[in-house]
């Protein structure tokens, strides 16, 4: 069951970078690395993760439910993420670009959240380091995946204010960045 879960939850995300890159008619040279530096700290933090697993024990519970749990979480993060990038259609891409005719989504997940698909990711990592059972492996690919993902909606933040200005600055004082009601 582990390994059909992680397995669908990778093949998902690599799908979704091969796929929802810009196009030639987007702004490029936006993203400033930060979509390579997202994929090499998720593959480190996970090697790290799984190795941590291996060989240092540091269990979070004996009780087999919680890494039912961490793959419960996969799944919520996963379906987050898929809704928010469905929600956004056509503005939706990999690497961070204004598209032809962007506008600033505010509906749906969108009203609340400003990134869903980054919260919904950052919810499947924490699942994964909680289905690894180890707190050692929960740490290290919380924090590493969650200061990447930090720096990417910094860059992202920092262009849609200048694309819309006031207008995305109104809708930052509406929203909350990751997790509602709290940050």
């Amino acid at each position: 069951m582990f390994i059909i879960v992680w397995s669908i939850w990778a093949l998902s995300e690599i799908i979704l970078s091969r796929l929802l890159r810009s196009g030639q008619s987007d702004k490029k040279g936006q993203d400033k690395g930060s979509f390579r530096i997202i994929w090499m700290t998720v593959g480190i933090a996970n090697a790290l993760g799984i190795f941590c697993t291996v060989y240092f024990n540091f269990p979070i519970s004996s009780l087999i439910i919680i890494q039912y749990l961490g793959l419960f979480l996969i799944l919520t993060g996963m379906t987050i993420r898929f809704i928010a990038v469905w929600s956004l259609g056509r503005l939706f891409t990999v690497d961070v670009t204004i598209r032809e005719n962007h506008i600033i989504k505010k509906d749906g997940l969108y009203r609340i959240i400003r990134h869903p698909s980054y919260t919904g990711s950052i919810l499947s990592f924490i699942g994964f380091g909680i289905s690894l059972n180890n707190w050692l492996s929960l740490v290290i690919i919380t924090v590493l995946v969650s200061l990447a993902m930090h720096y990417r909606i910094k860059i992202e933040e920092k262009i849609l204010t200048e694309q819309f200005g006031s207008d995305y600055i109104d809708y930052t004082k509406t929203t909350y960045r990751l997790i509602p009601f709290i940050y």
